[in-house]
């Protein structure tokens, strides 16, 4: 059992999902009894609910749940090899455990401190970056990490993932094709960019002669967020955080 909790200490360090699947009821003839516990991944699991027709079953629904956010009950009824029932009844309750995406703030404005203020509160662990050190120096917005970094630097240096969401929201339209032209091709969740109708064209065409597909291209949300007809930063940024809730809750099942 102990070695159950130090993965699970291990997979939350690493950032992986999980579904822990523990067995809450047994009934009759059971291969294991209340309290036996299983870890599924996407690529293994650890420990044992049984063996068997208990546990394949068991890594099914799991599987199943690996993204979601809702917990779930089922009962299992232990069946012999000449398809009898052996009496038993096992009673699984399956908990997944979703590591918070993140979400990567591209420029220091007062876009992004607005950004992360509506965020922060929405399951989004969040990383913002700006290459003028006056502006991380000065930043005083909580429930973020604030990075001084060149920001290819930092692309060329992270592991971007399939639950990464990337705003693009600089002060130079230099830097902001600098950033999408590295970044569009990685894996990730939502890609954004904000600006003028006439620099997304601009971008856009940029992109097509820089050799990306067009489909990929269309993928990318920009101008960035829903259309509200939003004026001040705080309405920009709650159009934009709209926008990553929708594509969040979509990666997650909801």
């Amino acid at each position: 059992m102990i070695e159950v909790y130090k993965k699970i200490i291990e997979l939350n360090d690493k950032g992986i999902d999980f579904v822990l699947c523990t067995v809450i009821g047994a009934k009759g003839s059971t291969p294991l009894k209340e309290s036996a516990k299983m870890i599924v991944t996407p690529d293994t699991t650890y420990g044992t609910v049984g063996g068997g027709l208990t546990e394949n079953k068991t890594i099914t629904v799991a599987k199943e749940l690996m993204h979601s956010t809702k917990s779930k009950k089922i009962e299992i009824e232990l069946i012999s090899k000449e398809n009898t029932s052996c009496g038993g009844i096992v009673e699984i309750f399956f908990e997944p455990v979703n590591q918070n995406c993140k979400l990567y703030i591209f420029g220091g404005g007062h876009v992004a401190k607005a950004l992360v203020e509506v965020a922060r509160d929405i399951g989004f662990n969040i990383i913002v970056v700006d290459d003028r050190k006056e502006i991380i120096d000065e930043w005083n917005v909580r429930g973020c990490t604030a990075i001084h970094s060149d920001f290819l630097v930092l692309i060329n240096n992270m592991q971007f993932n399939e639950k990464s969401f990337i705003t693009i929201m600089t002060y130079e339209h230099s830097q902001d094709w600098e950033i999408i032209s590295n970044c569009i091709s990685k894996k990730w969740a939502y890609l954004g960019l904000m600006g003028s109708k006439n620099k997304i064209r601009g971008i856009k065409r940029k992109l097509v002669e820089f050799g990306i597909n067009e489909e990929l291209i269309n993928k990318v949300d920009m101008p960035i967020g829903l259309e509200i007809n939003s004026l001040s930063a705080k309405e920009i940024a709650v159009s934009i955080a709209a926008k990553l809730i929708m594509e969040k809750n979509k990666l997650m099942g909801i």
